[in-house]
């Protein structure tokens, strides 16, 4: 009997690449071409598509890995969810392209800078009870004690 040695290659990345970035309702897929650093959401650039402080932590995914993204175009497509959501898929899809571009150090970065870049939140909202369900949740009529 011959045993068979099993060697594990290194993953090879083609371009362009594609990587998903989900928070909330919100879905980024985020597309890198080999190009000059330009970033678009939806055909428009950064700047345009979403307000300064979703804009701020976008390039939060972009400045971790500096001299990377110089080298790509990234083209994102988000849909569902609302503005910071999508901002944070954005941020995600991003972040998880360049960690698999870049290896285990790129990786590592970004967990140590921040965590939810890589990892997907599955925290959702609770659903809302018949009683009175407009309210909320856990909403009931408050009681008097005495």
């Amino acid at each position: 009997m011959s045993e068979k040695k099993t060697v594990k290659k290194k993953k090879k990345i083609g371009v362009p690449f594609v990587s998903v970035g989900k928070r909330k309702k919100a879905v980024a897929r985020a597309r890198f071409k080999k190009g000059t650093g330009a970033i678009k959401i939806n055909g428009r650039a950064l700047g345009v598509s979403m307000d300064r402080m979703n804009v701020l932590r976008i390039t939060e995914a972009v400045k971790v890995a500096e001299e990377l993204v110089k080298g790509y175009d990234i083209d994102i497509n988000v849909t569902g969810g609302g503005y910071s959501g999508q901002a944070e898929a954005c941020r995600t899809a991003i972040a998880k392209g360049f960690a698999e571009i870049g290896g285990d150090d790129l990786k590592k970065a970004y967990m140590d800078y921040d965590r939810s870049m890589l990892v997907y939140d599955p925290r959702r909202t609770e659903p809302h009870k018949p009683p009175r369900s407009s309210k909320g949740a856990r909403r009931y009529k408050q009681r008097s004690k005495r």
